[in-house]
């Protein structure tokens, strides 16, 4: 099946096609940029000297004559204007930008502050969590992946959240990132002087992934409005680990809740549960589609641990951008993305 790839230039495009690139069913034929065309892909990106195709122009009808699917790795904002033009073409879509997560027009502009897209397209939008919505997702034509952030955050509170065990108001989400999160355009924050031997916080009660992640809370668990969750930036390239804490209304041990885990994930091959005791580190997930998730209860709080850790390039973008594209089109929902993490 050929696919295309809107903003190839970034980390998500670039990372699309190294994971397509040896993928048994899709075949990329085009690659698109806003601000590089007329230029071949490996001329700023020599690892890609294998990969000979020229950056083209963003073009809806033009991709449509070539390609059933289209990856669009862009910016907040681009996704929504190109994505009708996508739909018209007969192109289905898998957005990894923010564009078509939320359902509420009104609160995609304030915390993007954007123009929201289209009811229209919002309506045609299935929220891409792989492991928990792929009987919606098989039957879609547009993908709103979920963020790098949502997705670990989310796929550790499921199993919780599902039981409605979570005491509403308890939610704290203490999250942390590699630097490649902040994208490939430079700032002063993403300096190696900035941010080298340094830890900062950032987007205090402000990060726009609060509202992905409330919304489907609240579909698990009506009760759930907000979270707590606060964003840092740790000195390294790739990784995200959230650690959740959350007071149960259940009486449960530790056993019992990696029990739980294990049952609930033990049929989705990309979700990784750790023995009691044994929490994830970023760097056994390095390079993969994995989430590995460990929990703990204190006994003396009753409130639990979720620690979730992926590759926020990977499963936190176009590896479950990948997987997504597998599930719509009726492969497996591993094909292409077997890799073992890379280690050390």
């Amino acid at each position: 099946m050929n696919v295309s790839i809107v903003g190839a230039t970034g980390y998500s495009g670039l990372e699309l096609i190294r994971i397509l690139d040896n993928h048994p069913h899709f075949n990329i034929v085009s690659l698109h940029s806003s601000s590089k065309a007329g230029q071949y892909i490996h001329e700023e990106n020599p690892h890609l000297m294998h990969i000979n195709l020229m950056l083209e122009p963003i073009n809806p009808i033009e991709i449509a004559k070539k390609s059933s699917i289209v990856f669009l790795a862009t910016p907040a904002g681009v996704s929504a204007e190109l994505t009708p033009q996508f739909i018209e073409a007969g192109v289905k879509v898998v957005d990894l930008s923010g564009d078509l997560r939320l359902e509420n027009p009104e609160s995609y502009k304030q915390w993007y502050k954007k123009e929201a897209a289209s009811i229209d397209t919002l309506a045609q939008a299935v929220y891409g969590l792989s492991e928990w919505n792929a009987a919606n997702i098989k039957g879609a034509h547009v993908i709103a992946n979920p963020g790098c952030y949502p997705t670990a955050t989310l796929l550790g509170l499921a199993p919780l959240c599902q039981k409605n065990w979570c005491e509403p108001n308890s939610i704290i989400i203490d999250a942390k990132s590699g630097v490649s999160g902040a994208g490939r355009t430079p700032s002063l924050n993403t300096m190696y002087s900035e941010l080298n031997e340094n830890f900062k916080i950032y987007k205090v009660h402000q990060h726009q992934h609060i509202p992905e992640i409330e919304q489907q809370l609240n579909k698990w668990q009506e009760d759930i409005t907000t979270v707590e969750f606060n964003t840092h930036l740790v000195p390294m390239i790739k990784g995200i680990m959230t650690t959740t804490y959350v007071q149960l209304k259940e009486n449960v041990t530790t056993a019992q809740l990696v029990d739980l885990y294990k049952e609930v994930y033990q049929d989705h091959p990309f979700v990784r549960v750790m023995p009691e005791g044994q929490y994830p580190c970023t760097k056994q997930v390095a390079g993969s589609n994995f989430c590995d998730i460990g929990v703990s209860i204190n006994e003396r709080t009753r409130r639990v641990t979720i620690v979730a850790v992926i590759d926020n390039l990977v499963k936190g973008a176009a590896g479950q951008a990948v997987q997504n594209a597998n599930i719509l089109s009726g492969y497996e929902q591993t094909a292409g993305l077997k890799q073992v993490p890379q280690y050390p």
